[in-house]
């Protein structure tokens, strides 16, 4: 949009729409539609106080290689642009501006600022400009017009101080860019609306909620409990671990979004914007500000996350990192031959650069391989001809090829990505930052920095009771495991009190509490937390049949908090396993209360044990530490967890149990776990298990991933089909029991037995089956015939119709299940085990009295009635669509004609009728083509007769009409005859065992006059006054 904008400093920036000022997300694909237009602002939207002044205490800037070596937030070409944004806001009126004496003194003095940058960009004097151009031209309106206001005496006095303003500092030596950063400066200190953006949105309460987001000052907001009416801060960017979007269910309400932020400390704050396009604003801003100054290479929420940042990820890439920052991160590396960096060239958006060590360690030479993005979005290596489609399939292949540059020979071996801990150019350091957050007191005096948490089976377990004497004589009893170092193992007793000392300094509530440690005699002893229901691989093996996903990616999900507070500790558990984890409380479905898990201590360190005793533990042990253990590190703990993802998921088998001494092989010919049935936690496992240690995720990347597959709100996560909804209020919210996925898989969905067949669609009986354990709901899945696009566009309506529909007396909506790309489509139904009422009523005729008939009659009333409310028009109301629940009820079912009534009209005409259950209709719908709720009422009066002839084929609407006409009438005839029956007062005949006032009541509903069959309403009240006389 603007060339001019090297890559270093686009992620300042953003799109702005004119019209209502709301901020497009980066991922934000524009379609054109004639002759509609929007008008969109290129804008700089990532501000921070103070960058311009490095003796001022609000000074913030880009990080460098060392102190002194630090660059300014904007270069002069982005700093000019920031003035001439502001300024335009300044003086048209964008932002409020105080009415005070200060603020009018304060503007002029930008106004003389204004007037000499302008004078001397033209090369004129400022006393010429001063006298051919108005002083109030510099002036916002809001104060031009306060100006104009005061007397003729006041004008004359601002304008003559003016002009001597002008003449004083007309000589000044000042240069351009000096007056614009004089003038942003003013601004800045006038105006902090210019840099901060307010959202007004709601919480889960409906209570009003302020919502301020600053550079300098993080999220801030204003709730509703709070007494004070100054904006608390709620976070500052760095403490965001993920962000969510999901719709918000609640009727009348369809744009709404409840966007949950997640907390550092696992603190969540649930928020309804208005619109989706509101929530995506306020995401996408803290979502860029976390990367300007927390992890230049990390997004927050996927729906948000832009597209050169993914291709980035994919491809380990470095944002436009600055060449000293990518030397020295090679030299930290320690310069081994073959280690290379890959990163966008800080100039030009579409040249990428390759760096990497070569010569000898007396001899390091730093080389740069250009890669080029061609127009046609292919990437070339300078000097070569191939081309290949993404920067990872570049590397893919001359990985396996020697290069050559400047007469030395290199070959790429391993890639150093981004990490988390980076401070390059990307990065800027705010007034309000220090150079880091010091370990604990504790931590440092026991120097456990560098410790490793270890675990091994070299223990005995005993449970035991710790008893306390309280304040006032009271005895406190605790429930506690005593851990006993074998005496066989005593030479491991160091390993064992370092990783007791360890876990005795950590406080997390998915961490097991370590009371301490004792020496007894040659024993030597840990005493922890006692975990009731013990480990987590014994606990699902023995409940598999109870533990339902949503059970397996809680605790995957606490574990990971878990996983996360040590990574950001620098702290290495070493021996994350499933057999690790004990479960503190089982899941409680009916208080909705969750499973509980905490991480047990490590034990004996990977560093002292046996080379034999790793290889058993593969695959929790990571390859790296396989072949020297001294490898281990934080990666080490993202293997060991994505092996006991995989156990959660596998409902607590053991991987690679059928393996014996062939299990190193495994890791020599760089193997992967069995997948799992869900594609996308497949790949977070997969990613947690690379072989190479740099380029497993951070426990941050895991949390937001593992909330992302999850969400609900398909219309968001389109690429999402995970089953489990998230709930309010707690720290994992996910769903409850009971609530049901929005979007079906179609792997999950096994065929049954099918339950009818039409020109156009069928209906199958499916289980819906994501543990593949025949433990899955059983559901009525519709799907079409042929997926025309006609076929598919009135199938896709019908699908939006239901899922608006809830009520008794409804068939329920589940969900969609989207193949081959979207192009098929299935609507997911509730299966209602007994039928169509038609066939209910063939097979049970015996036992159906008056009484009961009426009771079903009633229930398709209301069912109708509400349909009326909600403006529906049924159009196909017989016995073979209303589908039976049990004895006691009916659902209306089959909302494939069902249209909706026009704004201000009560009928709607059909242009093409197509196939049509004629015999049920009207006459004004067989012969103007004309549909109304009242034309629905005909249909049921069909119904009614339908329900006292026990849908006998025989006695059924077709065959007496038939009957009448004469069976030889074929095609278009048989509507002509039809409807020349119905004009001479024909109606089908009384049932045999029809009560007159039903008769009455059907032939109400046949008048030929729409307007005078009765409601509804009015007939659910007859048929319930029909019915309970027959009580008596």
């Amino acid at each position: 949009v603007c060339v001019w904008v090297s890559p270093v400093y686009c992620s300042l920036f953003g799109l702005m729409r004119e019209s209502d000022r709301i901020w497009f997300p980066p991922n934000h694909v524009f379609k054109v539609h004639q002759p509609a237009s929007e008008s969109l602002h290129f804008r700089i939207r990532y501000y921070f106080p103070g960058w311009q002044n490095n003796s001022s205490s609000l000074y913030a800037h880009r990080y460098g290689m060392s102190k002194g070596m630090e660059s300014p937030v904007m270069d002069d070409c982005v700093m000019a642009y920031q003035f001439f944004q502001w300024r335009s806001d300044f003086l048209n009126g964008w932002v409020n501006i105080p009415v005070s004496h200060e603020a009018q003194e304060e503007c002029l003095g930008m106004a003389v600022l204004d007037m000499m940058r302008l004078a001397k960009e033209s090369g004129q004097s400022p006393v010429r400009i001063c006298n051919g151009t108005s002083y109030k031209s510099f002036l916002p309106k809001c104060m031009r017009s306060r100006i104009q206001e005061y007397n003729i005496l006041t004008r004359k006095r601002i304008r003559y101080r003016f002009k001597k303003f002008i003449q004083q500092f007309g000589e000044c030596k000042a240069t351009v860019c000096n007056l614009k950063l004089k003038y942003l400066m003013s601004l800045e200190m006038l105006l902090p609306s210019l840099y901060s953006e307010r959202f007004q949105v709601t919480d889960l309460s409906a209570r009003e909620v302020s919502i301020v987001v600053m550079g300098n000052k993080g999220i801030q907001c204003r709730l509703p409990q709070c007494d004070t009416l100054e904006l608390q801060t709620y976070c500052d960017f760095p403490e965001v671990i993920d962000i969510s979007i999901k719709q918000a269910n609640k009727e009348g309400s369809v744009e709404s979004r409840i966007v949950t932020l997640t907390r550092q400390d696992n603190q969540i704050l649930e928020l309804e914007f208005h619109s989706l396009s509101e929530a995506l604003s306020f995401v996408s801003l803290v979502d860029g500000y976390y990367r300007l100054v927390a992890d230049a290479h990390h997004y927050l929420c996927k729906e948000v996350a832009p597209p050169r940042l993914l291709e980035c990820i994919q491809s380990y890439c470095h944002g436009p990192v600055s060449m000293e920052f990518t030397i020295g991160k090679l030299r930290r590396s320690g310069n081994h031959q073959g280690l290379y960096i890959l990163r966008c060239s800080p100039r030009d958006y579409d040249k990428y650069f390759m760096s990497f060590v070569v010569g000898c360690e007396t001899m390091v030479v730093y080389k740069h391989c250009q890669i080029l993005k061609t127009e046609s979005g292919q990437y070339i290596l300078s000097g070569a001809k191939k081309s290949f489609g993404s920067l990872r399939e570049l590397l893919h292949c001359y990985q396996k090829e020697a290069l050559r540059t400047d007469g030395y020979t290199f070959q790429l071996t391993r890639c150093c990505p981004p990490t988390l801990k980076d401070k390059s150019n990307l990065l800027v350091c705010r007034n309000n930052q220090g150079a880091g957050v010091p370990l604990s007191p504790s931590l440092l005096k026991h120097n456990i920095s560098q410790m490793d948490l270890q675990f091994n089976n070299k223990t005995v377990i005993f449970c035991g009771v710790r008893k306390e004497l309280g304040d006032y004589g009271e005895i406190h009893q605790i429930d506690v495991v005593i851990k006993i170092l074998d005496k066989a193992h005593r030479n491991y007793s160091e390993s064992f009190f370092e990783a007791a000392s360890m876990m005795s300094q950590l406080s997390h509530k998915h961490i097991l509490l370590n009371y301490g440690v004792c020496v007894c005699s040659d024993e030597n002893m840990m005493v922890q937390e006692y975990g009731k229901f013990g480990s987590l691989d014994t606990y699902l093996k023995k409940n598999k049949s109870c533990v339902n996903i949503t059970w397996k990616l809680e605790v995957a999900k606490q574990l990971s908090w878990a996983m996360h507070y040590l990574e950001d500790k620098s702290l290495i558990h070493g021996n994350v396993c499933a057999k690790n984890v004990l479960l503190i409380r089982e899941e409680d479905r009916a208080t909705g209360s969750l499973p509980f898990i905490k991480l047990s201590d490590p034990g004996i360190s990977i560093i002292v044990l046996p080379r034999e005793v790793l290889v058993e533990r593969i695959p929790w042990v990571p390859p790296e530490c396989i072949e020297n253990p001294q490898n281990l590190s934080l990666a080490t703990d993202k293997w060991g967890f994505g092996t006991t993802l995989w156990e959660i998921c596998s409902g607590g088998d053991k991987p690679l149990s059928t393996l014996d001494c062939s299990k190193i092989l495994f890791y020599e010919d760089r193997h992967q776990l069995p997948a799992p049935k869900w594609t996308e936690l497949a790949n977070l496992i997969n990613s947690c298990m690379d072989y190479e240690p740099s380029h497993r995720p951070s426990f941050r990347a895991i949390i937001r991933d593992l909330n992302s597959l999850f969400t609900p709100d398909y219309e968001l996560l389109v690429e999402s089909d995970m089953v489990p909804n998230r709930t309010r209020g707690s720290g994992f919210p996910w769903a409850s029991e009971g609530q049901e996925p929005a979007q079906f898989e179609e792997r999950h969905l096994i065929f049954l037995k099918q339950l009818g067949k039409g020109n156009f669609g069928s209906v199958e009986m499916c289980r819906y089956d994501p543990l593949q354990d025949s433990t899955g709901e059983v559901v009525a899945v519709k799907k079409l015939q042929h997926s025309t696009a006609e076929h598919l566009r009135d199938f896709e309506r019908e699908i939006e119709i239901l899922k608006s529909l809830q009520h008794e007396n409804i068939v329920k909506y589940k969900g969609v299940c989207y193949s081959a790309g979207r192009r098929n489509l299935r609507l997911i139904m509730e299966y209602l085990p007994y039928g169509s009422l038609r066939d209910y009523l063939i097979k049970h005729k015996d036992h159906f009295d008056s009484k009961k008939l009426l009771h079903y009659a009633s229930q398709i009333c209301k069912g109708m009635d509400y349909l009326a409310l909600k403006r529906y028009i049924h159009r196909d109301l017989a016995t073979r669509n209303i589908l039976v629940e049990s004895e006691m009820r009916v659902k209306i079912g089959d909302f494939g004609l069902t249209k909706v009534l026009p704004q201000g009209k009560d009928y709607y005409t059909v242009r093409e009728p197509g196939e049509s259950p004629i015999f049920w209709y009207a006459p004004e719908s067989l012969t103007e083509s004309k549909f109304s709720v009242a034309s629905d009422v005909w249909s049921f009066g069909v119904v009614l007769y339908e329900l006292y002839t026990y849908s006998d084929k025989n006695c059924s609407p077709p065959a007496v009409f038939m009957d009448k006409m004469g069976n030889e009438k074929q095609g278009q005839m048989i509507v002509y005859h039809l409807i020349d029956l119905l004009k001479q007062g024909y109606r089908l005949p009384a049932p045999d065992t029809c009560p007159k006032e039903i008769h009455k009541m059907m032939t109400e509903c046949w008048n030929s006059e729409p307007r005078l069959r009765p409601t509804f309403k009015t007939l659910i009240h007859s048929v319930e006054t029909v019915r309970d006389s027959l009580d008596g």
